[in-house]
């Protein structure tokens, strides 16, 4: 058997007693981990070292490095055009949010203007929703694609949505779930690195990052936002990917939807030219920023979705993944709605509060092996600032199961204020600053 060229508990004291550890060290430990050589109790000691001691920029670039060759990586520079020309590849990664189905309508958006978007999402797990769990909605829809059926569907669509393959960053998956259960999640550098090693293995050209912010995202503080989002733009930058973030309001649901079938059922009116005003803002917002990283301006973004040229996307995308685009999407058996105690203005529509509630009804799941109901969720009749009435319905509950919804109105229980008309909040922009 080969002698390892370091001891886990020497590396676990270093990071323990501030030290900065030497790329060697990472490369070995990462390997190490993912090759079982590290035990988990060993990196569960290491995660808590780095949550309590940080990171420099040099190690977390090299973190991510040492994250990306555990796998494969992708390249999508040999995607081309009938005539021969090049085709340029941009994506997005979410932070996570309540009622974020931006990734549906955004995708077809930018492929409409001729940039190739290789979306590879995930799964939803707790109070924040999955690309994946929305589109399996869709009556025959398969996220599960080989990389020549990626790269096939890239030149002739232009977009996927699909589920990052088992070699893409395996250290990742194994070391997400150990954060997910030692306390470690809320860790920067382990944020950056997670995030960053499979967008930059995935192959793209350019990465434009929401970074959520607010009471419904990981990041809470707009301070908090804005080091994560500095952290994974020099991630991108170190590694050749041209990226830039946007930060972004999570303090109330994105739209009117939460859910899976239902954030569908809107994402399509968004394609359809219509739909709600944050959920367009911000799906315009990201593709501007999609395509000038792709070299593509001077461009009317907005006028692809009211034209019909991003649902045409649309509607090949789905056809080329097995979905059938016109099939009725599923609804959940049983609905509760919960209606105003009092007139006034609805002053406060927390993020976690409605995500906790849409949870609990069955739309997400507390492990990762958990079924989701694809007709479960929460529609929502009005946002902070409107003028609300006793008796009005504020909210829809949807389930399966009619056993869920006290629990649901419980995690709404104080996210829902209604106040005097003197008292209406002040209203901002959804997207808060760009960081380049």
């Amino acid at each position: 058997m080969a002698i390892e060229p370091f001891d886990a508990v020497d590396v676990i004291a270093a990071k323990r007693d501030r030290k900065t550890l030497s790329p060697e060290q990472i490369d070995w430990v990462v390997d190490a981990y993912t090759r079982g050589v590290v035990a988990p109790e060993q990196m569960s000691a290491l995660a808590m070292a780095i949550f309590l001691n940080g990171m420099d920029r040099a190690e977390i670039a090299r973190w991510a490095d040492a994250m990306i060759r555990t796998g494969e990586r992708l390249s999508y520079t040999g995607l081309a055009r009938p005539d021969g020309t090049r085709i340029p590849t941009a994506d997005k990664h979410s932070t996570g949010g309540v009622g974020d189905k931006i990734t549906l309508p955004l995708g077809p958006l930018v492929a409409s203007f001729g940039v190739a978007v290789p979306q590879l999402s995930g799964r939803g797990l707790g109070h924040t929703g999955g690309t994946l769990d929305k589109m399996e909605a869709i009556s025959g829809w398969n996220p599960n694609l080989s990389n020549e059926a990626m790269f096939s569907q890239l030149e002739d669509v232009g977009a996927i949505v699909a589920a990052a393959g088992a070699d893409l960053v395996p250290a990742d998956k194994l070391l997400y779930a150990l954060r997910d259960v030692t306390g470690t999640v809320e860790c920067i550098p382990l944020i950056a690195t997670s995030i960053m090693s499979k967008k930059i293995a995935e192959g793209t050209g350019s990465l434009v990052l929401d970074v959520k912010v607010g009471s419904g995202a990981f990041m809470k503080t707009e301070e908090q936002a804005r080091e994560l989002a500095r952290t994974m733009v020099d991630l991108g930058g170190d590694a050749g990917v041209n990226t830039v973030a946007l930060l972004t309001d999570m303090s109330t649901p994105l739209g009117l939807t939460v859910g899976n079938a239902v954030e569908v059922e809107e994402s399509l009116e968004v394609l359809a030219g219509g739909g709600p005003a944050d959920v367009v803002e911000l799906t315009v917002a990201l593709a501007r920023e999609m395509l000038a990283g792709a070299g593509v301006t001077d461009v009317d973004v907005a006028a692809n979705l009211n034209n019909g040229k991003a649902m045409d996307v649309w509607n090949r995308m789905i056809s080329a993944q097995g979905g059938d685009p016109n099939a009725a999407l599923p609804t959940a058996k049983h609905e509760d709605v919960v209606y105003a105690e009092a007139d006034g203005v609805l002053l406060s529509l927390d993020a976690l509060s409605v995500g906790v509630a849409s949870w609990r009804l069955g739309a997400g799941r507390a492990r990762k092996d958990d079924p989701v109901q694809a007709g479960a969720g929460i529609r929502l009749h009005a946002k902070p600032g409107a003028t609300v009435r006793r008796g009005q319905p504020l909210v829809t509950l949807l389930s399966d199961d009619e056993a869920r919804f006290a629990r649901a109105r419980e995690a709404l229980a104080g996210g829902v204020i209604i106040g005097p008309e003197g008292d209406r909040p002040a209203l901002r922009g959804i997207v808060l600053d760009r960081i380049a």
